[in-house]
C-alpha cells in the first residue's frame, strides 16, 4: 500500500530546501526500507553513520536502490533543521503516491474486523502523529482526516509517529461528512467518541468493521460529523479530570476495538 512522506517547510540557513526531509531514527528508518519510498539523500554525523550502518546494510540487503549517505556536522543539520531533535540522522525523501477511501476499501474486504481512525478538526501536529503512531500500533488501516483542517505531514508530525507515517496511510478528504458516508456504505460501524455518548465504549458491539470518530479537543466532534455516526459512546472516566488528550484517547479507544474484535482486527 501506498503511504504519503512528510512535508518540512522551514528553510535552513545552509539554504537547502527542508520540504521532504524526514528525521530520527524511527521516521528515517521505516522509509529508508520502503521499497515504495524514494530516497533522494541521507545525510549523517559521524554517531548518526554508526547508528544506521545496519540498515544500510539491510536496504542492501533488499535490493533497495538507495544514494550513499553523506557524512555532515552536527551543526549543519542543525542549521538545517533548528530545533529537531534529529539524532543526527536525515533524510531528504521524494512524495510518496496518495492512497484515498477506495483502497482502503478494497484493502478491508477480506477483513472482517477491519478498522479506520477518524480525525475532525484535530490540528496539533504531535497529536496526529501519536494517533498515527497508535493507528499502527494496533492495526487500523488507515487514518482519515479534513484536508483544510489538518496538519500536514511534517518533520514534527511524523517524528511523533515514530516511523508510523510509512506503515500507516493519511487520508485528506474535502468533506468529511461525505466521507463518513462513504465509510458507513462500504459496511464500517462508525462510532463516535465524546463524553455526552450514552453509552460506554466497551459496552458497544465490535464485532464486523468499525471506524472510529474523534473530534478535537475543547470543541469536540462537529454537529454534522456527530450525526454521521452510527452510535456515540465515551470512555469511563471520573472526575476531577474526567477527559483524556485527543491522542490518549485514540489509543485506548484502538486498544478497545482490537480486544473486543479479536486478532482478527489486528
Amino acid at each position: 500500500m501506498s503511504r504519503r512522506p512528510q512535508h518540512n517547510n522551514s528553510k535552513a540557513q545552509a539554504g537547502e530546501k527542508t520540504t521532504h526531509l524526514l528525521y530520527g531514527m524511527h521516521a528515517v528508518r521505516q522509509a529508508w526500507l520502503n521499497p515504495e519510498r524514494t530516497c533522494r539523500k541521507l545525510m549523517l554525523t559521524q554517531n548518526g553513520m554508526e547508528d544506521f550502518a545496519p540498515l544500510l546494510a539491510e536496504a542492501k540487503h533488499m535490493g533497495l536502490n538507495r544514494p550513499a549517505p553523506m557524512q555532515v556536522d552536527r551543526d549543519y543539520l542543525e542549521r538545517l533543521l533548528p530545533g529537531a531533535v534529529h539524532q543526527g540522522i536525515v533524510l531528504d525523501a521524494a512524495d510518496l503516491p496518495e492512497t484515498d477511501l477506495g483502497d482502503i476499501f478494497r484493502e478491508a474486504e477480506d477483513m472482517p474486523n477491519a478498522c479506520i481512525m477518524v480525525l475532525d478538526q484535530v490540528t496539533d501536529p504531535h497529536n496526529v502523529g501519536a494517533i498515527m503512531r497508535s493507528c499502527a500500533a494496533f492495526g487500523a488501516l488507515a487514518l482519515v482526516v479534513q484536508d483544510r483542517n489538518a496538519p500536514p505531514l511534517t518533520g514534527v508530525l511524523a517524528k511523533t509517529a515514530c516511523g508510523a507515517a510509512d506503515v500507516v496511510p493519511l487520508i485528506r478528504v474535502g468533506n468529511l461528512a461525505r466521507a463518513i458516508d462513504e465509510i458507513r456504505e462500504a459496511g464500517f460501524w462508525t462510532v463516535g467518541l465524546a463524553e455526552e455518548g450514552k453509552s460506554y465504549l466497551s459496552e458497544v458491539d465490535m464485532n464486523g468493521k468499525i471506524a472510529l470518530v474523534m473530534g478535537a479537543e475543547g470543541e469536540g466532534m462537529r454537529r454534522l460529523t456527530m450525526e454521521r455516526c452510527d452510535i456515540v459512546a465515551k470512555l469511563p472516566t471520573v472526575p476531577p479530570i474526567g477527559s483524556l488528550n485527543v491522542s490518549n484517547a485514540a489509543a485506548v479507544s484502538l486498544y478497545e476495538v482490537t480486544r473486543r474484535a479479536g486478532p482478527a482486527a489486528a
